[in-house]
């Protein structure tokens, strides 16, 4: 059986095992001058922040159209995300599930992956925000598409607003609690950057949800991609409705079969407060 893809896009695989925490540093971020808070945060901004309390539901599609390890391969994956923002204790709080579908793989392999689920608390500071939470993995793939492990970790966020626009760091990290014993176990850590331009007229530019990871029992990064993303606000029914096309290259080519070339297309429905 092929080892089982989670927590990625269509067809990448990412190995797992024993490992440490991983601790990403986001200090770097506060240099130089910001402005923003969530009541001023325009909409074009927020939608662009996964740390804003912005209601927002998603349907994405990643097209892969070669594979590292795989030649002639492609595949096609389609994901639902929604995002829910809520107050409890005192405190904002953003939750997102991410359910993906694979429609085309490799090894022929179709149906649900694995989904993730993370609660973020979110604070407000005159330069962004930042959030700390925690993210689980959920065993809910078809069989040979599913790690068969819960997992469950730290995750963290940082987001500096501009004149210009958005940049921070979102890191999420899995470590196995529980899940089939003959199956290894699933620890890894995860740094997305986020660098989004805000253009004319609804438009944006910026990099895309491009995702590295580090595998703790291999010790090594086992996705290093790089991506650029173009976004267009429109209305839909009197809803905002954010469009993206995006374009990824991973350049880890070791290993087992992974994604060399992926294209996105978003389209995503903002319920804003």
């Amino acid at each position: 059986m092929e080892r089982p893809t989670f927590f990625v896009k269509a067809g990448q695989t990412v190995s797992a095992g024993r490992g440490l925490r991983f601790l990403v540093s986001i200090a770097a971020f506060l240099a130089g001058p910001a402005f923003a808070d969530d009541a001023g945060q325009s909409l074009e901004s927020a939608v662009n922040d996964p740390t804003a309390s912005l209601m927002a539901f998603q349907l994405q599609d990643y097209y892969t159209s070669s594979y590292h390890g795989a030649s002639g391969a492609t595949g096609n994956l389609v994901q639902f995300r929604a995002a829910i923002p809520f107050s409890f204790g005192g405190l904002n709080h953003i939750t997102r599930l991410t359910l993906p579908y694979v429609t085309k793989s490799p090894s022929g392999a179709t149906g649900l992956t694995d989904a993730t689920l993370f609660d973020l608390a979110t604070f407000d500071r005159s330069w962004g925000r930042f959030g700390f939470g925690a993210v689980a993995l959920l065993p809910t793939g078809s069989e040979g598409l599913s790690a068969e492990k819960w997992g469950l970790g730290p995750a963290a966020g940082l987001v500096v607003q501009k004149k210009w626009g958005l940049i921070g760091l979102f890191n999420q990290n899995i470590l196995t609690v529980a899940g089939n014993e003959d199956m290894p176990d699933v620890n890894i850590s995860t740094v997305q950057p986020i660098l989004s331009v805000d253009l004319d007229k609804g438009w944006s530019a910026g990099l895309s949800e491009m995702t590295i990871v580090y595998d703790w029992d291999a010790g090594d990064f086992t996705s290093l991609p790089l991506g650029a993303k173009l976004s267009k606000m429109t209305k839909i029914g009197g809803k905002p409705v954010q469009w993206t096309v995006s374009a990824e290259h991973n350049f880890y080519d070791q290993g087992a079969v992974g994604p060399e070339n992926t294209y996105g297309f978003t389209a995503k429905l903002l319920l804003p407060k």
